[in-house]
């Protein structure tokens, strides 16, 4: 897949193509309904399959303090558009210029000129532009006079009991609700990263685990959980990871830990997948070593009857 940031180097790219707009957080089902779509309009065109989103998302460049937790990096976006079949993703920085411009004057800088956009697949629900002014009519009533055809698809409805969202996946995961966020996300929800070396603490009591970083202001999900891991030769290999500080042994930064059980490899430098099955408690601050251990062994066979990885 080619990624191309910034208008400029996109003009400078191959001109024309099928475009969906949007942040596509966390690429649930009703996103995967637009790429469906998107995908189907750059078969039938010829015309390669572009995402058009935003860096940072325009709620973290407003109020950076406020702004929900991302559901996945730009890379593990990027990543997961490629294996579904995405040509191009076009990386538009999100700027204080970029939200004066009206919805006009972002289809004609962005879309026509900057892209040579044919075909638009958007959500019904879609806005853009200053003070979200623009919408699905705009792009079509722009179209007509362009040269540009608009494709919008519906909200997916009666999933769970409600609209797919982006925020519904958020409220589900910070509220342990994995099996919602599962059903809206079309798969469990995981993050990926690299093995980073970290404290040997795991070792020495019993319970290595691999460390990720996790790169993000705010985590989507906290506390312990029945996880799967794959990658390194590694298939959903079951396991108990945890999301936090580690406020028990003085830890500040947020880190991803996995213990895989029955596991003995060295795994630093790989990249990995954790996928978060069940939710098994909040972190907690121990007044000892001794305790905290007791519990990580309480909580390995939780996890273990969980996902039926008997020692």
């Amino acid at each position: 897949m080619l990624i191309i940031r910034g208008i400029e180097s996109a003009r400078a790219a191959s001109r024309g193509c099928v475009v969906a707009i949007g942040s596509f957080d966390g690429l649930h089902l009703g996103h995967q309904a637009i790429l469906e779509k998107l995908k189907s309009c750059s078969h039938e065109s010829g015309l390669p399959a572009a995402v058009l989103t935003f860096e940072p998302h325009p709620r973290e460049f407003f109020a950076p303090q406020s702004a929900p937790a991302r559901l996945m990096r730009l890379r593990d976006k990027a990543e997961m558009l490629d294996a579904m079949g995405v040509s191009e993703l076009r990386v538009l920085r999100f700027s204080a210029a970029l939200s004066a411009w009206d919805g006009v004057t972002f289809i004609d800088r962005i879309l026509d000129r900057g892209m040579s956009a044919k075909q638009i697949v958007t959500g019904a629900g879609f806005r853009f532009g200053r003070n979200r002014s623009g919408d699905v009519a705009l792009l079509r009533s722009e179209g007509a006079k362009r040269g540009f055809d608009v494709h919008d698809v519906p909200l997916l409805l009666d999933v769970g009991g409600g609209y797919v969202s982006s925020t519904r996946v958020r409220a589900a995961l910070a509220a342990g609700r994995l099996d919602e966020a599962k059903l809206l996300l079309g798969r469990d929800y995981g993050i990926p990263g690299l093995v980073i070396e970290g404290m040997h603490l795991g070792r020495k009591i019993g319970f290595p685990t691999a460390n990720i970083r996790l790169y993000r202001r705010v985590s989507p999900v906290a506390g312990v959980f029945a996880a799967r891991v794959s990658g390194a030769g590694l298939n959903r290999h079951p396991g108990v990871a945890a999301v936090g500080t580690r406020p028990t042994v003085g830890g500040v930064e947020m880190l991803l830990e996995a213990h895989l059980f029955d596991f003995d490899g060295d795994l630093y430098g790989q990249r990995l997948m954790v996928d978060f099955i069940a939710k098994l408690r909040d972190e907690e601050h121990y007044p000892d070593l001794e305790t905290m251990v007791a519990q990580i062994r309480r909580d390995a066979s939780q996890a273990r009857e969980l996902l039926g990885a008997r020692g």
